[in-house]
């Protein structure tokens, strides 16, 4: 089945909360689900909204149980979970699908061949959906932890013309999704002037997350093209978030 992928290409607006279990103990898991259903409503009357996930990702996940977490907040929700991995060991079958990432922006062999072959090791036999991501990091004005994970530097946001090859050449390496990221807790979001850009040149639907935290902001990267919009921080910070 490919039930996320289709949802997403269907839909005019998606949206994912992006939960990092590491901030998030698998004990409060059920009283987070409990609080989602009226930032939901809030969002799908204010934004429109057609489809929502929740993508769950960690850049290091130390100490935590992966599989258990997923499946505690799968037991809580009828949300589709999607995996935003941040390795290859964050995998769980108890997940809808999961973000087949791709670091396009860095040169890093670990994140852009290695930790994808050590997961492939662990996918022959699963049911997720596995959806092919171009994954584009851009600066958003501070360090984030997939840069110091990863150790490649994001591509700066006067490089416009660049940012747009990298998501043309993600599209072109057959890629499904190609996700723009600021990264978490970033100070500025990615420019309304590349996510125009990028929706302008690809034909694969767009992701752009991090740094989002008005309904404004919010509007305005789904005006210039983004099929799905990606707010964690703004949650995390407020769980009763209402932009």
């Amino acid at each position: 089945m490919r039930e996320t992928l289709k949802n997403i290409e269907q839909s005019g607006r998606s949206l994912a909360i992006l939960i990092d279990p590491e901030k998030m103990k698998v004990d409060a898991v059920a009283a987070f689900a409990e609080t989602i259903p009226t930032t939901v409503l809030f969002l799908q009357k204010n934004l429109h909204i057609d489809q929502f996930f929740f993508f769950v990702g960690g850049s290091t996940m130390e100490n935590t149980n992966f599989d258990q977490w997923i499946k505690k907040l799968k037991q809580n929700t009828p949300i589709p979970i999607v995996i935003f991995p941040g390795s290859c060991d964050q995998l769980s079958e108890n997940a809808d699908a999961l973000l087949f990432l791709h670091l396009i922006s860095g040169r890093n062999t670990d994140y852009l061949i290695d930790q994808q072959v050590n997961a492939a090791k662990q996918l022959k036999e699963t049911a997720l959906e596995i959806i092919p991501t171009g994954y584009v990091l851009i600066d958003g004005g501070k360090e984030t932890a997939v840069q110091r994970i990863s150790k490649t530097l994001p591509l700066p946001q006067n490089k416009v013309e660049d940012i747009v090859n990298h998501a043309y050449a993600a599209q072109l390496m057959g890629n499904q999704l190609v996700y723009l990221e600021a990264g978490s807790g970033a100070k500025e979001s990615v420019s309304i002037d590349i996510v125009r850009e990028v929706s302008d040149q690809i034909n694969v639907p767009l992701i752009v997350g991090g740094g989002l935290r008005t309904m404004g902001q919010i509007e305005a990267i789904y005006e210039a093209g983004a099929k799905m919009v990606v707010i964690g921080t703004a949650i995390e910070e407020n769980i009763n978030w209402n932009g």
